[in-house]
């Protein structure tokens, strides 16, 4: 927690959330990692932070099972590493998403904070994540509650335009692709998890 905190503090803009993600929001984000045991299946969590979220999809992994984790923040990496590097079926990649080569996945978690980037970035970043699903495949991602409306009514000027432009982009990717959320109050803030799926196969990702 304290590492967190400290990571908030200093990198504000990529460490988008002020507390690690509560046992509530990490079983909503992880609803669709369900086991299938006899099954292999790929999982892809980015931005996982401290690992608030990953202890919940490696309990739901199974022995064939692999989670891919992409984390930007080196002291989050060296972390992960700690705690999840003598563990086969996880590999971690670090630096940011949009500098790797994604494989195909079963279930995508998400834990960015989109409304930190500007709408160019948020909308490469979509792009690549609903590309790399596997055909059923979902993506799950969460923006804490109430939070849109307050940026547009206390930001200004490029600020306010940026805010704009990045919701418009979610707003998008929501109306043609969301088939579920749900909200979740036990988080610090609460938060909104909205569940993807795409809605036709998509091509490879082209950039």
């Amino acid at each position: 927690m304290t590492l967190f905190f400290r990571e908030f503090a200093r990198t504000r803009r990529d460490t988008g959330a002020i507390a690690p993600s509560s046992p509530l929001l990490a079983r909503a984000l992880t609803r669709y990692v369900i086991p299938s045991p006899g099954h292999s299946r790929a999982v892809l969590e980015v931005g996982p932070g401290t690992g608030a979220v990953t202890r919940h999809i490696r309990a739901s992994l199974g022995p064939l099972d692999t989670l891919d984790l992409v984390e930007a923040n080196p002291r989050f990496a060296a972390l992960l590493h700690r705690d999840y590097g003598d563990d086969a079926r996880i590999r971690l990649l670090t630096g940011l998403v949009q500098e790797h080569e994604l494989g195909a996945y079963d279930t995508i978690v998400c834990g960015l904070p989109f409304a930190n980037f500007d709408a160019a970035t948020v909308e490469d970043i979509f792009g690549r994540l609903l590309a790399a699903l596997r055909p059923g495949g979902t993506l799950s991602f969460f923006a804490y509650a109430g939070v849109p409306p307050l940026r547009r009514a206390f930001t200004t000027g490029a600020a306010r335009e940026q805010t704009l432009a990045v919701q418009a982009v979610l707003g998008r990717a929501l109306e043609r692709h969301r088939f579920r959320s749900e909200t979740v109050l036990g988080n610090l803030p609460p938060a909104r998890v909205h569940h993807l799926a795409p809605v036709a196969p998509l091509l490879a990702y082209a950039g």
